[in-house]
Formats: C-alpha cells, structure tokens, sequence
C-alpha cells in the first residue's frame, strides 16, 4: 500500500476518537483520585460547629463540649466569682488578653460575650495538658490567693476564672476562647460567630 492510498479524513477521525477514548479513560482513572483528596464526611463533620445546651447550667458548674477533637469548657460563673476579676491584673501575665487567641467580642476582662457565661478550650498553652476547674477560693494545695480558676497538674502554670495566666508560671498565653455565639438564652454554637461585633 502506498502513502497515496491513506484516507487523511479516517485517518482524522480516527485520531479523533481515539484521543476521546483516551481522555474519558483518563478522566475516569482521576476522578477516584481526586475524590480521596476531599475530607472524609467523618473529618467533616470533627471542624464542624456544635451546639451546648446551657439550660441546665448552675451557678458555678462547668459542662464539656468536644469540637475539634478539643475540649471546650462552659462556665457558668457566680457574681463573687466575676468579682474576682478586676483585683487580679498585677499578677497576671496578659490582664488585657493582648497575646491571647480569642475573637474580638471576647477580649475584655471577662474574656466573653455574657459575663456570666465563658466558654475556653481546654488545653493549657504550655505544653497541651488539661488544666482542672479549681473554682475553689484558698485551698491548701493552691494557697492563700488563690481566687478560682484552672490549675495544670501537669508543670503548675495557673488561670484565673477568665481564662487569663497568671505570671511566673510556664504558660505562655491565656486559655484560648473559640469562635461562638449564642443561638438562644440555652444555647450556644461552638465554632463559628457569625454575626458577632
């Protein structure tokens, strides 16, 4: 056969449907590869907002929250506890919450929205430990000043009842106070703040 008896429209045709053939295979081969690159529904819905119901929150009790794989503390403080707050600023190390990790609605001295209502992670800043609820005053293992707040058993570093590090002590920053907001007077939405000043 000479180069005289070649049909340059079959030839077109089919190099025409052989690269379709070959750029539907390709696609199908990519699609479950890029599909394994898209978060699992499970990875989801752990940065996913979560909701704390508050109703049944006392005077000075504490409930848990996981979001994030974290722990999120909600406080309910007692006035005496809110009381505490404005004696304190000399032995702290960030009174005003400057260094901290918090939204702008939060960095106040109360370090929240509602100042009866706090809502922190609960990790220490020094090394990822979990700090105890201490709302006990004076207690003969935390001493004579000590006012209420969170203690890290792990390397001793201290918090007050907002959250905020005392001087002297291994953490460096303040608790930090995750995204929230309140959808009703029982409830809060931990994680996102929209419509927050």
């Amino acid at each position: 056969m000479s180069g005289d008896d070649v049909n340059p429209g079959r030839r077109r045709f089919l190099t025409a449907a052989t690269t379709v053939v070959g750029g539907v295979g390709v696609a199908f081969a990519l699609v479950p590869f890029i599909s394994s690159m898209q978060p699992s529904a499970k990875a989801r819905a752990a940065g996913a907002p979560v909701r704390a119901d508050i109703s049944k929150l006392e005077e000075g009790q504490m409930i848990r929250v996981k979001w994030r794989g974290k722990p999120v503390w909600v406080v309910k403080r007692t006035p005496e506890m809110l009381g505490t707050l404005a004696g304190l600023d000399s032995q702290l190390r960030d009174p005003a919450s400057e260094e901290s990790e918090q939204p702008g609605y939060a960095q106040n001295e109360v370090r929240s929205i509602k100042p009866e209502i706090l809502v922190l992670i609960g990790i220490c800043t020094h090394l990822g430990c979990s700090p105890t609820y201490r709302p006990d005053i004076a207690p003969a293992d935390l001493g004579p000043d000590w006012k209420g707040g969170f203690f890290c058993p792990c390397h001793g570093s201290r918090f007050d009842i907002a959250g905020r590090v005392y001087a002297g002590v291994p953490a460096p920053t303040n608790l930090p106070v995750p995204p929230h907001r309140y959808l009703s007077d029982t409830e809060i939405m931990i994680g996102e703040d929209e419509g927050i000043a």
